[in-house]
């Protein structure tokens, strides 16, 4: 009978006690604070397992039947074991797992379809673009010539007249549609129906709803996109890392996008923390899992609301909520420190058609933990008593440990 080895803490303490200290440092961290990122979950045992395992030892440029290194074999079952059970989780023709991050998965998509100095409309940054979608200080800003579109100064919605109006003008080679901090579904039909009138490509960065497709709890961008990009950690709960899903006439263009043209070896630990967290997203208990953050995202920011934050677009269709602290006489850089210091950790945000920032957070991995509606309602009377200073940091402190005590991420 073999054996997996195993690296407990107790060995890494023998061996390397300054970085034991720091992962356990980061897992006491987590078990005592409040983690409203929202890009951020916890993964399962099982996820993290994956991540350990012997396969982070394997070489394994090229694909699954073609690589480069010999012995790839039994690291070859765990990447089909991911393609399939993400081209059957999406209901798409070809998956790509490989890529190591979102922004790596986006960088492949524009490599698959564009050149340099073509142009392309995306959402512009101050209303929740990512870095990818034109960013001077990011490849893509270098690379391409990138044209922003925005929201509706009233509703903080997709302008969409604006989205075909530049479209008309422009004629981009391709058109991003996605964001970081967009709490509304995207109207994928609306972008294919410009895309084609313009004869663009149509790119859904999909990289925080894509846990809630998985569970049905948000519109499927593949059935519209020519290439769907996307993280696998966020909602989906799996490991940190990148993925492409398209349809086979594209599927060799993505797949030498990524290697060998922007990436070398393909991280099989994570592949198959990957493949873990596709299956585990298949299961009625995600489907449940994805309801209830949307469920737990809207009381939450209708108990900001009620608590005098502005909610961006009024509310959210998603896990992510954007808000504005300056009603409680704080912006969202300040009021990140002094959450943080009081054991809320969340991240602040350009706010669309203004000149202070907000903040972003989200429900994936307090739904994780087990939080319902009621919990929610908790968070928002201590997100703002802390910035009203109804309530001093070391109390503070105390209520969160007392809450997060209740729903440890990794019991026992």
């Amino acid at each position: 009978m073999s054996v997996v080895p195993v690296i407990e803490a107790d060995v890494l303490r023998r061996q390397d006690p300054e970085l034991a200290e720091v992962l356990l440092g980061e897992l006491t961290r987590q078990s005592t604070t409040l983690q409203l990122v929202a890009a951020e979950n916890f993964s399962s045992p099982a996820v993290l397992a994956a991540l350990g395992s012997p396969l982070a030892n394997k070489y394994a440029e090229g694909y699954p039947g073609a690589r480069h290194h010999g012995g790839c074999e039994i690291v070859d079952v765990a990447e089909r074991v991911a393609v399939e059970r993400a081209k059957a989780l999406f209901g798409a023709e070809h998956a790509n797992v490989q890529a190591h991050s979102g922004s790596s998965a986006v960088l492949a998509a524009y490599a698959a379809l564009l050149r340099p100095g073509d142009t392309v409309l995306a959402l512009g940054l101050p209303y929740g673009g990512h870095l990818t979608h034109g960013s001077p200080a990011n490849f893509s800003g270098r690379w391409f010539d990138f044209v922003g579109y925005g929201v509706d100064a009233e509703t903080g919605i997709v302008d969409h007249a604006q989205v075909r109006s530049l479209a008309r003008l422009h004629r981009p080679k391709a058109i991003v549609c996605g964001s970081i901090a967009y709490p509304r579904h995207i109207d994928y039909a609306l972008f294919r129906e410009v895309a084609d009138e313009v004869g663009a490509y149509l790119i859904a960065d999909a990289a925080h709803p894509i846990g809630l497709v998985a569970g049905g709890a948000a519109p499927n961008p593949v059935p519209y996109a020519d290439i769907v990009c996307a993280t696998t950690h966020k909602v989906l709960r799996g490991p940190r890392g990148g993925m492409l899903l398209c349809g086979s006439e594209l599927a060799e263009r993505v797949d030498r996008a990524v290697f060998p043209f922007t990436q070398g070896g393909a991280q099989m630990h994570t592949i198959a923390a990957k493949a873990v967290a596709f299956g585990e997203a298949a299961t009625p208990a995600f489907t449940a899992y994805a309801h209830q953050v949307v469920a737990n995202a809207r009381v939450l920011a209708a108990g900001l609301a009620g608590e005098g934050f502005v909610v961006t677009t009024g509310g959210t269709d998603t896990h992510l909520i954007t808000v504005d602290p300056l009603p409680l006489g704080v912006d969202g850089r300040a009021a990140r420190g002094q959450l943080a210091a009081a054991g809320l950790v969340l991240d602040c945000c350009p706010l669309p058609h203004g000149d202070s920032r907000g903040l972003r957070l989200g429900t994936a991995a307090v739904t994780t933990q087990g939080m319902g509606e009621g919990e929610m309602a908790t968070i928002a009377a201590l997100l703002a008593g802390v910035l009203r200073g109804r309530v001093d940091t070391r109390r503070a402190r105390d209520e969160v440990r007392d809450l997060v005590g209740g729903f440890p991420p990794y019991p026992g």
